[in-house]
């Protein structure tokens, strides 16, 4: 079993509007990352929710997801993360970590890092474009007590710098696991690009 926690927690306080919940194609964007996970051969899927959490929570429940929430909404990546691996299942092999603004990475990329994994025994994966590694990381299940324990300020930084001999690190093609979408004008290039026209403004 693959796994993923989706970190969705934070207050979207640069973009001006709340990214989670912004259109992106048929759905938004939370439901755009989820749908590329899924479809990349990802099974149990952990949304961690904390700012406006009741809201995910409705306007998602009836999607094939669970849910964790961070009640620091305001706290670094790594307490996210921590409350995302409690509900990991034990059974999960390996999980990604990925990030809600970045909805554009298709599922050919998830498939990828999966293939990659198991094609080399690699416990920690992470694409790279053009040099510039990105997310979503693939993480063996072993580390899941280092996962539970992040430094607050460094996050995944941490773990990967201290498993430098563990990391795989994986060219792919498309720029969109380096790229995060952080202000209306992140939000309005990339839906510009994917679909061709303007975003509604909110």
């Amino acid at each position: 079993m693959i796994s993923a926690i989706l970190l969705a927690a934070g207050r979207s306080s640069r973009m001006g509007a709340f990214k989670p919940m912004l259109p992106f194609g048929e759905g938004s964007v939370a439901e755009a990352c989820i749908d590329n996970l899924l479809k990349g051969g990802v099974e149990e899927i952990v949304l961690v929710v904390g700012h406006r959490a009741d809201e995910m929570h409705g306007r998602l429940k009836h999607l094939r997801i669970l849910f964790a929430v961070n009640e620091e909404a305001l706290s670094e990546m790594g307490v996210s993360v921590a409350r995302g691996v409690e509900q990991v299942s034990h059974k999960s092999e390996a999980l990604f970590i990925a990030l809600v603004d970045q909805p554009a990475i298709p599922p050919e990329v998830i498939k990828f890092l999966i293939t990659e994994r198991e094609r080399t025994g690699a416990r920690l994966v992470v694409p790279e474009y053009e040099g510039r590694g990105g997310h979503p990381v693939l993480i063996d299940s072993s580390f899941r007590e280092e996962l539970l324990n992040l430094d607050r300020e460094r996050g995944l930084r941490a773990l990967i710098d201290a498993q430098r001999d563990e990391v795989l690190r994986v060219p792919v093609s498309t720029p969109y696991v380096a790229r995060d979408m952080d202000t209306w004008d992140d939000y309005r290039s990339l839906y510009l690009e994917i679909f061709g026209t303007e975003p509604k403004k909110q």
